[in-house]
């Protein structure tokens, strides 16, 4: 400080600071004294305390805490890295899969994301795509989020279950230690098996549960990491020269034989090694290895795969990649296997070939048995095998909670399954919908004051309403409809069978013109009380952009669907006369719950006052509700 005011003393009167009377004008700082070795630790120690505590923050983590913090519970989220997301974040860029059957596209709380991306990030640049996913776990007051936070270690009471967890902050210098009612591990490495939960890792023999899909069994090995790459377009074209460390294949290195399963059923897959619409999920190893322990390892070996690998493709004569540049690639590799809890049931390739019928169904998958050889990259010949299954098959509940740690759950890649059952579930879309179920049931858990398996005990059937209620189908059943809906004259058929979306069967939507003000009109032959209305509006399940884009660079701006709302109204009748309770001019998602002061009305209407763009929006429900 003197130094300083010697300095700014000669600048401003050419003469040094001896010759002048200067006053030390010090003063404290409003961040405290400041800190030496004498008064200051290194490391800083916090101690925390929820109701539910999520490990993971990727699809299933996020959906897991936003769902309990919407439904009453406490949560604090650890997330190990700086962003949210997983492997759909941009730090690995894995593509959002799910369901095959555009009519059972998944919805709930992953639906609201995808559409919040439409809104507020219509190029699909992936940056802001993981602060669309920050965003909604941030605005949910409930959730205490944590980033770049790893679990490192489990403490545990003497009746078995999980008492608190220890954290280390990266960034921060600081150790968590969280204490918790319930506990979820979302990790997909499954770290909360320091609790001494079950687990396991590999392939079960085929003759552990009938599994015919299965070559091989009763050994360590799983389906391995992949790195991606993104490409852009371009009209200039120049070579690319690899690291010296990366591989440098040939034509040979990728001369074999393509032929084609002659199974029903089943089909082959190989390198695609073109750019169109490539994700590059076939830059794939480890499964060899131990995808946890050997992680630095099998890191370093996709790198020098990836950068050989464009290095060919755009470098070959023929001119496959002409117009094409590395735009990205990743670091961190997204993985597909490596443990799964055990739970009071183990999903098998044989449950999911069957459909899944359970009665504590709460989610649901609808990918192919897609079982990957361990040797992947480095197999000449296909490198994974689909097995066909049905259309949709349920997950029960009965997969999502620890058969010996009490308070344990779990939702992701990590839930109780076998490999074959693993290799249909570990897609994202599935995924997210597993945490939306687990955060839901650890909410109504927390509730009733009840372990997991005691909630499925006595209260799953309530679980499967709140899950349908909040725009997840569940698999061979429909969401109920409101009492006071089912009671209104004049209400539409499609609105009253609790089918929020277009099946085979029809529409199970109303369409209505901006404008109409009579809207969808809903009456009673005397008032009744209600507070509340739940609507789902069409947002086009089916457009399988949302997911976002292989190329990175583009100036398309992605529509928000057509014919789904953008501005709304809900007027009610009392007395004789017409009052406006809700009004929205920017609506940009699927499911909408407004609650409003308790009126006693006897009609009630949604008028329209825009689209996105359609003459008309498409609507699939509109309920009625009187929330106690």
């Amino acid at each position: 400080m003197r130094y300083f005011s010697f300095l700014l003393a000669t600048l401003l009167t050419g003469m040094p600071a001896s010759a002048l009377s200067v006053r030390d004008t010090t003063v404290a700082s409003p961040y405290g004294t400041m800190k030496t070795e004498k008064n200051s630790p290194v490391i800083t120690q916090v101690s925390l305390q929820a109701d539910l505590i999520v490990c993971g923050g990727g699809l299933a983590g996020v959906c897991a805490a936003v769902s309990a913090a919407r439904h009453g519970a406490d949560v604090i989220l650890l997330q190990d890295r700086p962003v949210l997301g997983g492997n759909a974040s941009s730090e690995m860029r894995m593509g959002i899969v799910g369901v095959k059957n555009d009519e059972d596209m998944e919805a709930g709380i992953l639906e609201e994301l995808q559409l919040k991306n439409f809104y507020y990030n219509p190029l699909q640049r992936y940056t802001l795509w993981d602060d669309v996913i920050y965003s909604t776990v941030i605005e949910e007051p409930r959730i205490k989020l944590l980033l770049n936070t790893s679990v490192d270690g489990v403490e545990m009471n003497a009746d078995g279950t999980i008492a608190a967890v220890t954290a280390w902050n990266t960034n921060a210098y600081t150790r968590y230690h969280i204490k918790g009612k319930l506990f979820a591990d979302c990790t997909g490495d499954g770290i909360l098996r320091l609790s001494g939960a079950r687990f396991r890792h590999g392939r079960e023999f085929p003759s552990e549960f009938g599994e015919t899909c299965l070559q091989k069994g009763g050994d360590a090995k799983t389906m391995g990491n992949s790195i991606l790459l993104q490409l852009r377009k371009t009209t200039e074209d120049h070579p690319f020269r690899a690291p010296d460390w990366a591989y440098h294949f040939t034509d040979d290195d990728f001369n074999y034989a393509t032929p084609q399963s002659t199974i029903p059923g089943t089909k082959f897959v190989y390198k695609r090694l073109y750019p169109e619409d490539n994700n590059f999920w076939w830059i794939e190893f480890g499964g060899n290895m131990d995808t946890i322990a050997d992680a630095n390892e099998i890191q370093f070996e996709l790198k020098r795969i990836a950068y050989g690998v464009w290095e060919y493709m755009k470098n070959h004569p023929d001119g496959r990649c002409k117009g094409y540049d590395l735009d990205w690639i990743g670091s961190l590799p997204g993985k597909r296997e490596s443990i799964r809890y055990v739970a009071p049931h183990i999903l098998s390739q044989n449950d999911v070939v069957s459909g899944g019928h359970f009665e504590d169904v709460v989610a649901y998958g609808g990918w192919a048995l897609d079982d990957h050889d361990p040797d992947a990259f480095h197999k000449k010949g296909y490198i994974s095998i689909d097995y066909a299954t049905p259309r949709i098959f349920g997950i029960p509940f009965d997969c999502l909670y620890s058969v010996n740690v009490p308070n344990l759950m779990f939702a992701g890649r990590d839930i109780s399954c076998t490999h074959m059952g693993l290799s249909a579930t570990r897609v994202m879309s599935t995924c997210a919908l597993l945490g939306q179920a687990a955060g839901t049931g650890a909410a109504l858990a927390l509730r009733y004051g009840e372990t997991p398996a005691e909630l499925r005990k006595n209260h799953i059937a309530e679980l499967q309403d709140t899950l349908e209620d909040d725009d997840c189908m569940l698999p061979y059943r429909w969401r109920k409809v409101s009492p006071l809906t089912l009671s209104a004259m004049n209400v539409p058929e499609n609105l009253r069978n609790g089918i929020d979306r277009t099946r085979d069967d029809g529409d199970n939507g109303v369409w209505i013109s901006p404008g109409d003000e009579e809207g969808i009109l809903y009456q009673w032959k005397r008032p009744v009380e209600f507070n509340a209305v739940r609507l789902v509006f069409d947002s086009g399940l089916k457009v399988r952009a949302k997911r976002m884009r292989k190329l990175e660079a583009t100036t398309e701006r992605s529509p928000m669907p057509p014919m789904m709302a953008r501005g709304f109204r809900l007027d009610v009748r009392v007395k004789g006369k017409w009052q406006t309770v809700y009004e929205d001019g920017e609506n940009f998602l699927r499911l909408r719950k407004v609650a409003f002061s308790p009126v006693k009305a006897d009609a009630v209407r949604l008028v329209v006052t825009s689209t996105w763009g359609a003459d008309q929006a498409h609507v699939y429900a509109f309920d009625v509700i009187n929330r106690q």
